[in-house]
């Protein structure tokens, strides 16, 4: 299981400085959640990339200096714990990138294989580890490639909430143009020794853009995303829009 952050801006900030003074709290979960960490630069589509360290975020002096440093107009950020007996490596950390897209995931689909009948195989060539998460973003790629984003994103899910036995298919999916995340999961699958707030997923909109981000530290007066929903943000207009599966 993980914890997830994105946001989108009309003007280049750091992580750090969008989510505010309470950004301290955020970092503070990877003490449970310390399987590595990892994040997407989404700036434009020339300045998009992705950094990876298996390392406790908390105690990375890499993440410390890219989350107070690296300015951007989008970014995912994603907090690590391992599930599956799956092995702490860099081709198991988020974010995963594929052309324009970068993609976060909170939850879990068993097994991982169990995902494949669904992804074209022009990508299965293509996975750099052996997580769900991959897997997960690969099946949502096939299927907006033949059915465009929207409704590609509504097929994906259906097809792994009939078929597959999961957990949660919290995520983020970031391109140079949108921001959507993904809130569907399982409230009776969440982890022993959390609360009943753990899947949950918020959002505040302000003059700096959009952010979001898993429960577990301090968001005065945030909304809340419901389960079976999605939420969209226009990178140009910064209209956010939510949507029912």
């Amino acid at each position: 299981m993980c914890r997830l952050m994105g946001y989108v801006s009309p003007e280049k900030h750091t992580i750090s400085e969008v989510a505010g003074p309470d950004f301290a709290q955020f970092t503070e979960l990877s003490t449970k959640h310390g399987d590595g960490w990892g994040y997407a630069n989404v700036n434009s589509a020339a300045d998009h990339s992705l950094t990876l360290e298996v390392a406790r975020a908390k105690e990375s002096p890499k993440f410390a200096e890219l989350t107070q440093s690296l300015e951007s107009t989008g970014a995912l950020l994603h907090l690590r714990w391992a599930t599956l007996n799956l092995d702490i490596t860099e081709g198991n950390t988020h974010p995963f990138k594929h052309g324009d897209f970068s993609f976060i995931h909170n939850g879990s689909i068993k097994p991982p294989q169990s995902l494949d009948a669904y992804i074209d195989v022009a990508y299965l060539d293509k996975l750099r580890g052996a997580t769900d998460s991959e897997r997960y973003f690969y099946v949502l790629l096939s299927f907006i490639d033949k059915l465009g984003l929207h409704e590609g994103i509504h097929q994906g899910i259906k097809t792994i909430t009939s078929h597959c036995d999961f957990s949660s298919l919290n995520a983020m999916l970031m391109t140079p143009d949108t921001y959507i995340t993904i809130s569907e999961h399982n409230y009776s699958r969440i982890p022993e020794g959390e609360g009943p707030e753990y899947y949950d997923l918020f959002y505040r909109q302000d003059d700096r853009g959009v952010l979001v981000a898993s429960s577990g530290w301090n968001q005065p007066g945030w909304k809340q995303i419901p389960n079976h929903h999605y939420l969209e943000v226009n990178r140009k207009t910064f209209e956010a829009t939510l949507t029912k599966f």
